[in-house]
């Protein structure tokens, strides 16, 4: 038979577990300390200039300290963490990056509960340990009294032994618990600011899309406008040619059926072409990985195709398929024309609900996305698929991008 363990004994732990939580809250606070200084000095730098290339780095740590302690607070409340809708800091522009970092509102709630955090922490930090000689010596030996008392009472009149919390040491929890809600409420995105950054995403996103899809009906037709057109064109005045020198003179006439023909075959794989642009078939033939494969084998460039998860016989969503795809062929062409590069590389990696495109060269760099190099396509390409872009391509190299599609597995 197993004893059950005395109700200090219980205190005691669950005392302790609370504690722990409290006690991390100390360094934490010290670091709130040193954040917020950092964070004024970072802005007194940004002012005369200097200092702005700092400023989203600054916000990217803040970031990542504030995930800690949502993380840490889920955790402690026995609640499932959501990372925060932050506003991406990874855009080409300087400006951007900097007015993103100073707009965004869940970093300005990052920046404003710094020095709450410094004070908060150290005050339940202190007030925990302050707590455990005053709990241990009032509850030690009121609980075993207590205990004592109520099983007398149980073994006499059959009563339930009551549960006793203690009446110091039972207060680490309910601090614990306070400052864990405390910290979730004040750094997580209310539900109506979530939905309004989700509703601007949705909307920059969407009409991105639209204007790419715009741009990909004019390409289309401009494709079929001046090749597959024009020959089907030729085509038709060259069998009109053949029909009238057919009486009077058949051996003109077979020339120009056999130019009609190469013309033919010529509409055919114009029209070929056009259909690979919108969706390649070796896409449908060979899966996603032949297809990149048969890519990188045909640009100057040579370039390794690394693969994980992509040839198990599980096929992706045709429309992940064919975004993976066209980026690896614009990021290839943008490569093999541009970059000068020696060497590039193809990593994509399937992983829970998400594929993982990153192609980079040994090349030269300072691609811009204003000079039509066709990175504003890649990444209006997967904003409307709800995914993510990183381009990273400093003077002098090297080029990296690397993109994120939710593929639902």
């Amino acid at each position: 038979m197993t004893s059950t363990p005395s109700p200090l004994t219980v205190a005691v732990r669950r005392s302790w577990d609370a504690s722990r939580y409290l006690l991390i809250g100390i360094p934490v606070a010290l670091t709130a300390c040193v954040g917020v200084f950092l964070v004024l000095a970072v802005l007194l730098s940004a002012v005369v200039v200097i200092g702005l290339p700092a400023l989203p780095e600054a916000a990217k740590v803040l970031r990542r300290f504030a995930e800690s302690e949502r993380r840490r607070a889920a955790a402690r409340l026995g609640v499932p963490f959501r990372p925060t809708p932050y506003l991406p800091l990874d855009a080409e522009e300087l400006s951007d990056r900097v007015r993103r970092a100073l707009t965004d509102p869940a970093t300005l709630r990052d920046v404003f509960r710094l020095p709450f955090q410094a004070l908060a922490g150290n005050a339940l930090g202190y007030l925990t340990m302050v707590l455990w000689p005053v709990g241990l010596l009032v509850d030690g030996a009121a609980l075993t009294v207590v205990h004592l008392l109520d099983r007398r009472t149980s073994d006499e009149y059959g009563t339930p032994v009551p549960v006793r919390r203690g009446w110091v040491l039972r207060w680490h929890p309910v601090l614990a618990d306070l400052s864990a809600s405390w910290t979730r409420d004040v750094l997580t995105s209310p539900v109506s600011a979530v939905l309004d950054e989700r509703i601007a995403q949705l909307t920059e996103s969407r009409a991105g899309a639209v204007e790419a899809h715009g741009a990909e009906l004019r390409r289309i037709e401009r494709d079929l406008h001046d090749g597959a057109q024009a020959r089907i064109v030729a085509l038709s005045m060259r069998i009109g040619l053949a029909k009238q020198l057919l009486d009077r003179d058949p051996a003109a006439a077979r020339v120009r059926l056999d130019e009609a023909q190469d013309g033919a075959e010529a509409a055919l794989a114009e029209l070929r072409h056009v259909v690979r642009g919108i969706h390649p078939p070796v896409l449908t033939d060979r899966g996603l990985g032949g297809a990149v494969r048969a890519l990188a084998a045909g640009v100057a460039v040579p370039a390794e195709v690394v693969l994980h998860g992509i040839d198990d016989g599980r096929r992706l969503p045709a429309a992940i398929e064919a975004a993976a795809y066209f980026v690896v062929a614009e990021a290839l062409t943008n490569i093999s024309k541009h970059s000068g590069a020696t060497a590039a590389t193809v990593r994509i990696a399937r992983g829970p609900g998400t594929l993982r495109v990153r192609i980079g060269d040994d090349g030269r760099g300072g691609a811009d996305e204003r000079a039509g190099s066709g990175l504003v396509g890649i990444r209006r390409r997967v904003a409307a698929l709800d995914g993510t872009t990183r381009i990273s391509s400093p003077a002098g190299g090297p080029t990296d991008i690397e993109v994120e599609l939710p593929c639902g597995s």
